[in-house]
């Protein structure tokens, strides 16, 4: 706690992100001093614009791979690209973020009373033979594939988390967060949600994968950050990962015709590339844990949530002035 205070404090890293500047946002409105951290190597501090003006929250600079000397009664690791774009751009920097990150997080943490919410992925199950994915499944990860630095990074830190919390080090929670979407997502960060915004907004083909009927399952934001929250909350955890996301699967081509639609475009162009090395072709949780554990159910619909994000985008982006061949597009 803050010198004092009597508020719980909260350690956010990657807290610059997409996911963790909403993350910090609830834990500040929920009563939190908070202290994010970030190496913005795929951060960006306007995603903290609200966070900054907090006199309840503290911004420091830092790698999570490095020795910090924090304290928090809560730390939750978010740090890691989490986009194939951002991942791949770096692989050794992902791999070690992962890794390092939480050997440094459970040494600063161990022999203390300190609760860790360890941000894993539905990644973990790579192209997953069974569907929905269960938190049993072992997975189906090529070990040395291009996608491998953040899918096996996170299999590691899982793995040593885990063993941490065995022999009762830490109090540690992991949960496995699947397909989330909402404002302030990266313009280029490749994922599909955001790919086909910033497409369409641009008057540009939109970019489909293969056939465009693989499946992903979209939570969006604050319906995640909910289900975070509330596990973070629990006074007891059995320390096994808890799957979070959105268990309803929607097609590629469905979602590209969604995002087309809430712009008002009748008509709308599309351009199919191959599809990327090792990217699964359905992805869907199973959150039976979940609502047994904290009563977790998305209540964001898809469209919702969608208008939310092409309305922030918009938000955030200069207008594009429109040509002629431009308006033929779309």
């Amino acid at each position: 706690m803050g010198l004092g205070s009597t508020r719980p404090t909260a350690l956010v890293t990657g807290a610059a992100g997409f996911l963790g500047s909403h993350l910090t946002d609830r834990l500040l409105a929920e009563g939190f001093d908070v202290i994010g951290i970030d190496n913005l190597m795929t951060g960006d501090l306007c995603n903290l614009a609200s966070a900054l003006r907090d006199p309840h929250f503290h911004f420091h600079t830092h790698d999570v791979r490095l020795p910090f000397g924090l304290y928090a009664q809560f730390i939750f690791n978010f740090a890691c690209p989490a986009s194939p774009i951002h991942y791949q751009h770096d692989p050794i920097a992902t791999f070690t973020t992962s890794v390092l990150g939480i050997i440094q997080i459970v040494e600063m943490a161990r022999g203390k009373k300190c609760r860790i919410i360890q941000a894993s992925t539905s990644e973990v199950y790579g192209d997953p033979l069974e569907h929905p994915q269960t938190e049993s499944y072992w997975g189906h990860v090529n070990p040395i594939g291009v996608r491998s630095c953040y899918d096996e990074g996170k299999r590691a830190a899982e793995s040593y988390l885990t063993d941490a919390n065995r022999q009762k080090l830490v109090d540690a929670r992991i949960v496995r967060i699947f397909n989330t979407y909402g404002p302030r997502m990266a313009f280029n960060d490749g994922r599909v949600v955001s790919s086909f915004i910033a497409s369409a907004l641009d008057f540009k083909p939109l970019e489909i994968t293969g056939s465009g009927e693989q499946t992903r399952s979209f939570c969006y934001v604050s319906d995640l950050v909910e289900g975070i929250y509330r596990i973070a909350m629990l006074d007891t955890y059995d320390g096994s990962p808890t799957n979070l996301g959105n268990p309803t699967e929607t097609t590629i081509k469905e979602l590209a015709q969604l995002v087309c639609k809430i712009l008002g475009r009748e008509e709308y162009k599309t351009k199919e590339i191959s599809m990327p090395e090792d990217d699964p072709s359905r992805r869907c949780p199973d959150i039976t844990r979940a609502q047994r554990l904290i009563g977790f159910n998305p209540v964001v619909k898809l469209g919702t949530g969608i208008a939310r994000t092409i309305a922030d985008f918009i938000g955030r982006r200069k207008p594009i002035p429109l040509s002629s061949s431009d308006s033929m597009i779309l």
